[in-house]
């Protein structure tokens, strides 16, 4: 079965790197190819969309196939728990269509930020330093906003002491109880560092990606199972879980 890809964003830097895996695929065919000029409807009859723009415009491209039962990958950093909620609301009433939100598209990414939960039930000082290309727009990154989502879901019930601090710029900014510091730095693609102090040893979690090219098979990956899926998918993991049941 070949899948029909629309791409939202396609003259962005991951929305190219979308277009090179459709044409290089056989199972793949590319739909539609949409930038800032193209209208909405040119994404009906797509088997999936693959979004990667900016929040304000992923919001809208959510609404839209919602509204119109398509399958959508969200690659847009920015979506809160608060507003997944609100597209898993809307997916309650039209559940033919589905959204899969990934932060970060890296298999490498998605280790390290399981590992940073799986030790943050150990470690009470936590920070994250992420880094990425000097053209990259928001901060923090999806993947650290993410990142401290997790491991404040892992550490639930466990005492969390006070940020030395918090509230001071230079800290950070504090999401889920965890400092993330964002650097933009050229000659940078991604990384992160995850942090973990205890008594005399510190632990970090580190994770980099050279090129973009990183997030190949992580987006293939997604494509195949939003074609297929249900309701509302968060992060790479629960994609992968999802693609053994194909």
């Amino acid at each position: 079965m070949t899948i029909k890809v629309a791409v939202v964003g396609a003259t962005g830097r991951m929305g190219k790197l979308a277009l090179d895996l459709i044409h290089g695929s056989e199972h793949l065919a590319l739909h539609a190819a949409l930038d800032s000029k193209s209208e909405l409807s040119e994404l009906i009859g797509a088997d999936v969309v693959f979004e990667v723009t900016r929040l304000e415009v992923s919001e809208r491209v959510a609404q839209f196939c919602i509204d119109n039962g398509l399958k959508l990958v969200i690659g847009t950093s920015g979506w809160s728990s608060q507003k997944l909620a609100s597209i898993e609301a809307k997916l309650r009433a039209n559940q033919t269509a589905a959204v899969v939100v990934v932060p970060n598209f890296s298999i490498g990414s998605m280790l390290a930020s399981s590992f940073a939960a799986q030790a943050a039930k150990f470690f009470d000082s936590i920070e994250i330093v992420e880094a990425h290309h000097a053209g990259k727009i928001d901060s923090p990154s999806g993947t650290a906003v993410r990142t401290a989502e997790m491991i404040a879901e892992a550490r639930a019930g466990l005492t969390q002491p006070l940020i030395p601090g918090v509230g001071q710029p230079a800290r950070g900014e504090v999401v889920a109880g965890v400092p993330i510091h964002s650097l933009r730095l050229a000659g940078v693609s991604a990384k992160q560092d995850v942090h973990l102090g205890g008594n005399s040893e510190v632990l970090t979690i580190s994770h980099e990606v050279s090129s973009i090219n990183a997030y190949s098979h992580g987006i293939v990956l997604c494509l195949r199972v939003a074609a297929a899926a249900q309701g509302l998918m968060v992060g790479l993991q629960s994609v992968v879980d999802a693609s053994v049941r194909l």
